[in-house]
Order: C-alpha cells, then structure tokens, then sequence
C-alpha cells in the first residue's frame, strides 16, 4: 500500500496573480482542495513544508492528510496538479482532490524492476519503456509500486502489461499488449579498417 503524509494548511480569502505572487513572497504555496459533493475550498501552504513532502513521497500515488487550520479532523487528498516555475522549479500552485474511503481514484504507478536479466549479462541494455503505470483501484488500495521480475528476459526478450499480475483490486488503464521493458541487443561501433600499406618494391632501380 502507498504510504500516507501529512500537510498543514491554511484557509485564503485572497485570489488572483497579484495575491498569488505576495503570497508567495511570504513562502506560501497558494492551493485549492476539491471534491465529489464537497464545498471547493482556497488554501495556502507553506513551501518549504512542501519540498520536503515531495521530497520523500511518489505524490502521484500518495494519500496527503492535510490539516486545515479550524477544520476537525484531516481530509484525506490526492494531488492532482502541481504548476512549477519553468526556470526556477520552484512550485507556484498545488491542486487537491478530496477522497473518501472506498471511492475509486485513477493514479499513477511507478514501476519497479528486480533482478539482473541475463541478456544484460551477455552485453544486451535493459530498456525501461513505462516508468509509471496509470491504474485505478480504491483510494485504500492504492499500491507503493509494481514489480517487474526481469530476471528471465534473455537479449529480444520484453516483458508486456499482460504478463504482470497486478494486486488485486487494481486495474491498469492502458493496453495489455503494451510492453513495459524490454532486453535490446548490444550496440556495437563499427571498428574502421586500417589502411593497408603498400608492399616495399622489391625490383632494383634502373639506372
């Protein structure tokens, strides 16, 4: 099961561009939380909190307890969106989505590969072509990771989404034919060929 985090949070009154901005002159995060039935609600965050939540956790698939000052009792989020600077990284705004237990949620995934394939042995590159697997399953059931085995794949071998056995309750949302990894060949250069000197004349100068 994916690990649950905590986050503090506070209500806001202020929005658009220019309160986002002062906001975030004072180390918050501007956020919103929303939810099936449930009142949207404007939120602020502080940004070093953050960066070390999302520091340690797969966000993608983590359940976040955020404790809203003058609520009781946490709500149980997912992230949904988060806007970074472009240059800087810093994160500018945080999208939550409110769930409840039992209710089914589509997160990402990632996937984790275990073993040493014996075509990477023999020279082949082990190629990891789906990192992060979008499933659905309910918000309590939400795996840590998936694990591949690729300790059979011989160089040309792939492993696809059909030869996966998934936990039960979750449900891939991509095709089955689709190859998760994959042992490719080895790539050689071509070695030049030197070039060939001619043969030293063996008959004697004319004089």
């Amino acid at each position: 099961m994916a690990s649950d985090a905590k986050l503090n949070a506070n209500r806001r009154a202020d929005t658009g561009k220019g309160a986002a901005r002062k906001m975030r002159a004072t180390g918050r995060v501007p956020a919103v939380v929303y939810g099936h039935g449930e009142e949207t609600r404007m939120l602020s965050v502080d940004a070093h909190e953050l960066e070390l939540l999302f520091a340690r956790v797969h966000w993608e698939n983590t359940i976040i307890h955020l404790d809203i000052q003058g609520e009781r009792g946490a709500v149980r989020a997912l992230v949904r969106e988060v806007q970074s600077h472009p240059f800087r990284g810093e994160v500018l705004h945080v999208d939550f989505q409110q769930i409840h237990a039992g209710e089914k949620v589509n997160v990402e995934v990632p996937i984790r590969l275990v073993g040493t394939a014996p075509g990477v042995k023999l020279g082949g590159v082990l190629m990891n072509t789906v990192s992060d697997l979008e499933v659905r399953c309910s918000a309590d059931r939400i795996p840590e990771f998936i694990e591949v085995d690729v300790s059979h794949l011989g160089i040309g071998d792939s492993i696809h989404l059909r030869d996966i056995t998934l936990p039960e309750g979750v449900e891939a949302q991509i095709d089955a034919e689709r190859s998760i990894c994959s042992v490719a060949p080895p790539t050689v250069a071509p070695v030049a060929e030197a070039p060939v000197e001619e043969a030293a004349s063996t008959e004697p100068e004319v004089i």
